[in-house]
């Protein structure tokens, strides 16, 4: 009896630890935990920093309002001789008059200046023993033997009116010009001792062209050509147009104005 109990105790043993060794039997295991991830740091924010301070802007110093100065001159001056193509009297001939041409100009813009004119002209007229008027017939005027005779001239004009000159170039300035304004004749002709005198006046219109070529700031030559129409009234001939023709040159004085320092040139210490 004893013996069947120690063996069945042995086998029991046997048994018991052949059945804690079969991995089959043995109960899972349970899955280790994932190691946490532990959070990203948040960025830091930077620490603020002490304020810059601030330098005080420099003021400006006051600039004086004042205009630029302008490209072209304000003033101009022009005097010069003149020479013109003229038949004053109608009679049908064309006489050469030498003569002298001024003018004084305020520009008010580059474009536009208003100008006063002035000249005047004297010579010799060839007037015709058929058209003898303004002056009285030829006989017993004119000599027979002559089929003109002569009549000095002279005629003045004061004319009011505007140039257009065009400032593009440095050395030359091209310009129009209208005038308008009132003239003057008189003539006087001596023929067998006698001398006789007309006088005529009425009104002048000046259109032409020209141009200034730049002799320095101040001074520039000018040459222009002009139709002169005048319309002068004689007493015994009425009131006739004449179209005559001027070409004049001279010499045109500008002001100029004197270039001011700037601000920056009167501090600035000399070398």
């Amino acid at each position: 009896m004893r013996k069947c109990l120690g063996m069945l105790a042995v086998v029991a043993a046997l048994c018991l630890t052949s059945w804690a060794q079969d991995p089959a039997q043995a109960p899972p295991a349970a899955p280790a935990p994932a190691p946490s991830q532990a959070p990203a740091p948040a960025p830091s924010s930077p620490l603020p920093s002490a304020p810059t301070p601030q330098q005080p802007t420099p003021t400006p110093a006051p600039v004086a309002n004042r205009r630029p100065a302008p490209n072209f001159p304000r003033l101009e001056l022009f005097a010069g001789y003149s020479f013109a193509q003229a038949g004053f009297f109608n009679a049908g001939h064309w006489a050469q008059l030498n003569g002298w041409d001024a003018s004084f100009a305020v520009n008010a813009a580059s474009w536009l200046g208003f100008v006063i004119d002035g000249g005047e002209y004297f010579g010799t007229s060839k007037i015709t023993t058929n058209t003898y008027l303004p002056f009285p017939p030829c006989q017993p005027f004119c000599p027979q033997t002559q089929p003109t005779f002569s009549a000095d001239t002279r005629e003045y004009n004061v004319l009011f009116g505007a140039q257009f000159p065009y400032h593009k170039w440095d050395r030359w300035v091209p310009f129009g010009e209208v005038f308008w304004g009132h003239d003057g004749v008189r003539g006087e002709a001596v023929a067998l001792n006698l001398d006789e005198v007309v006088v005529g006046s009425g009104r002048a219109l000046v259109a032409g062209a020209g141009a200034d070529h730049k002799i320095n700031e101040r001074y520039a030559l000018r040459i222009k050509a002009d139709y002169l129409q005048t319309g002068t009234s004689f007493p015994v001939l009425g009131k006739k147009k004449q179209d005559n023709v001027r070409l004049s040159v001279g010499i045109v004085i500008r002001s100029v104005r004197k270039k001011k320092r700037k601000l920056e040139e009167e501090t600035e210490p000399e070398p």
